[in-house]
């Protein structure tokens, strides 16, 4: 990209309904898949933990390969396009894996976790690689945090919609017509921001076919040069298992261990969000101007105590304080940690890199997060009856490990070296 720090506003509406699309499907997988897994088919931690780890293994593949083929092509579009109409098809199709008349648990369990793969291989498509690499093609390092804490914004809104309506919507109409409502939304705002995209003048295609791309970045004499940036990967990686040792549980612990109802449970998380939404931009402002390291420093320190405190509250005042300043800090790690692994993408290779960067920040944290939620949530939880079924309740002590992990991050931080302006 030139030197330019301003960005039309065309490019950031068509970021902003992207994001937002895309986030309110990841959204609703992230907790009302689990739920629905949960409480619909089996009560049992393990399989939520098996669903999260499957589905984000074929992202992390989907995101590297489909990425590495625009890098190659030198368009995002085609990605953008055709990836929001198949994830929208994907995400309100989900509760059909419980719908076939006859079918065993297991059966059911199976389809399930194939349907969550799917939906993943093309949400992984158009936001991971698509979305990712465009981000990075029409920004640079002095722009970057603010329009990534746009994007970020945009994953607290669409929390914000689905823990507010959700829970109303899933008590008054049922899963099926919430997922069918989703997926429409995810259409409609994909196919609006297809009509805003411009592709970067800077982009065009290599002579180099799509796994020769991918084969070249894993010569020795590469690696070294993409050093800093898998440092900075690692950091992602260590605060995203912290995040979701919990996350996939926060629900179902709201519900059944602390008693809340979906709809309070939903609503509380709903006040949380929209609390952190307000420091979105001024904490992408704040990134760019302080740097990402410090930002990342000061987050993760914030983020690390809030959520540990959190597990020592049942009272619905202090759980929505606690859940503000945890949300708030969430959001601000995220923004200075992918600004700065997307300061570090080579040029040439940010649809592929894209993948890598999903590889750290989502599937290994979304498959070691989840197996150490569920291991705690199965060994050291409540053994109790759950809609005719009997199963695993999480306690606190899924916030206390959280939380601590968290806290790590400072260690691969200190050995991180930001991007120089050149």
């Amino acid at each position: 990209m030139s030197v330019k720090t301003q960005i039309a506003r065309q490019i950031i509406l068509s970021i902003a309904l992207f994001s937002l699309a895309g986030q309110l499907a990841w959204a609703v997988e992230n907790q009302y898949y689990n739920l629905f897994m949960y409480n619909v088919i089996t009560p049992e931690p393990i399989y939520v933990s098996i669903m999260v780890a499957l589905s984000t293994i074929v992202g992390t593949i989907a995101t590297i390969i489909m990425g590495a083929f625009s890098d190659v092509k030198g368009k995002r579009k085609p990605l953008l396009l055709y990836g929001f109409i198949f994830w929208s098809i994907t995400t309100a199709i989900f509760p059909l894996s419980a719908g076939f008349i006859g079918i065993s648990t297991e059966v059911a369990i199976f389809i399930a976790i194939l349907f969550d793969a799917i939906m993943t291989f093309f949400g992984a498509m158009a936001l991971n690689a698509g979305l990712n690499a465009y981000i990075t093609d029409m920004t640079n390092l002095d722009n970057r945090g603010k329009v990534t804490s746009i994007a970020q914004m945009m994953v607290m809104v669409a929390l914000l919609i689905v823990n507010g309506v959700g829970g109303i919507l899933i008590t008054a109409l049922g899963y099926y017509t919430f997922f069918f409502i989703v997926g429409g939304l995810v259409l409609v705002l994909g196919l609006i921001g297809n009509l805003q995209i411009q592709e970067s003048p800077d982009l065009t295609p290599l002579e180099i076919k799509t796994f020769s791309q991918i084969r070249k970045t894993f010569r020795k004499e590469n690696l070294k040069e993409y050093k800093d940036f898998f440092v900075v990967l690692i950091v992602i990686t260590t605060w995203q298992i912290g995040l979701n040792i919990f996350y996939p549980f926060l629900m179902i612990y709201l519900q059944h261990n602390i008693g809340f109802s979906i709809l309070t449970a939903s609503i509380l998380i709903f006040i949380a969000l929209l609390s952190s939404i307000v420091l979105a931009y001024p904490l992408g402002i704040l990134t760019d101007k302080i740097g990402r390291k410090r930002m990342t420093f000061i987050a993760a320190i914030l983020f690390g105590v809030s959520l540990f405190t959190f597990g020592f509250f049942t009272d619905i005042t202090m759980l929505l304080i606690l859940g503000s300043i945890w949300a708030t800090f969430y959001l601000g790690i995220s923004i200075s940690t992918f600004s700065w692994a997307k300061d570090l993408y080579p040029e040439e290779n940010r649809g592929e890199f894209s993948g890598y960067w999903n590889l750290f920040s989502g599937t290994i944290p979304m498959v070691i997060g989840p197996l150490i939620g569920g291991w705690l949530a199965t060994a050291f939880g409540i053994y109790k009856l759950i809609e005719g079924n009997w199963g695993y309740v999480p306690t606190s002590l899924i916030f206390f490990v959280s939380g601590i992990v968290i806290l790590l991050t400072i260690i691969p931080l200190y050995f991180a070296k930001e991007a120089s302006i050149d």
